[in-house]
């Protein structure tokens, strides 16, 4: 399972929110490159950069810091927030990222967001699968989680999933940042309903609430291909020699 650190984005500083809330704004690092070499030298290869202005903004905004990222280090940078057209994909990977993120785009616009897939191949496009849970399982949220779509988690992830999309990124509204452990009854689910349509395999990534290391082996027994670690690595509940033997083990 690839162990994937999270770097969000405001005014070219490295935060972290809760809930997805602005107001909840805490400054980790001004610097983000500093950062993501801390992460690539404990043996990190991969990371998740969110543009949190341009998901406010609905248009690429800070693609300088990705940039400065992916031109200083080695990282394989998979990066969201805000990307709603063509020109948005062309900057983000002109300026250095392996992978977009697309969630609201998806909900949205559909037709555009099928259209990267056939343009750019499903090992470039993330779907972003960002929900509130509910009694249902969740309904997908839009524009940085300050709207509720109508669409449920499961049916839209596997309606993806058949249009060709390979790698989801799931993350529980609820628990992003609040470092109460992750929505693994929801994630099981997922992989159990997508191992039911065609090739290809969903690669899922689980998001929200990674509070501890233990709960890493659990995810990857799952058979998550990922999982995204923010706020438990800035808070030092993760430790990143921890991450690092995890990765060489």
């Amino acid at each position: 399972m690839r162990i994937i650190p999270a770097i969000d984005i405001i005014e070219g500083k490295c935060v972290r929110l809760t809930k997805g809330d602005y107001n909840t704004k805490k400054i980790y690092n001004e610097n983000p490159l500093e950062v993501a070499k801390e992460f690539e030298d404990a043996g990190i290869e991969y990371l998740h950069v969110v543009d949190l202005d341009g998901a406010k903004a609905s248009k690429i905004i800070n693609h300088k810091v990705l940039e400065q990222i992916a031109s200083k280090t080695n990282l394989k940078i998979d990066f969201g927030g805000g990307l709603k057209a063509d020109k948005d994909l062309e900057i983000a990977f002109n300026s250095g990222a392996n992978q977009i993120t697309g969630g609201s785009i998806a909900v949205k616009n559909p037709e555009v967001f099928e259209s990267w897939i056939s343009k750019f191949g499903s090992k470039k496009i993330i779907l972003g699968a960002d929900f509130y849970p509910d009694t249902t399982g969740g309904k997908i949220a839009t524009n940085g989680w300050q709207e509720e779509s109508s669409l449920q988690l499961i049916p839209f992830i596997n309606d993806y999933q058949s249009k060709g999309i390979q790698y989801v990124i799931c993350t529980d509204i609820s628990k992003d940042g609040m470092l109460q452990g992750p929505s693994f009854k929801i994630y099981e689910e997922i992989l159990k309903e997508s191992v039911a349509i065609e090739e290809p395999r969903i690669k899922l990534i689980a998001s929200g609430g990674i509070s501890t290391f233990d709960e890493l082996p659990k995810l990857a027994e799952l058979g998550c291909e990922g999982v995204i670690i923010g706020k438990a690595i800035y808070e030092n509940k993760i430790s990143l020699k921890q991450l690092e033997n995890f990765i060489i083990g």
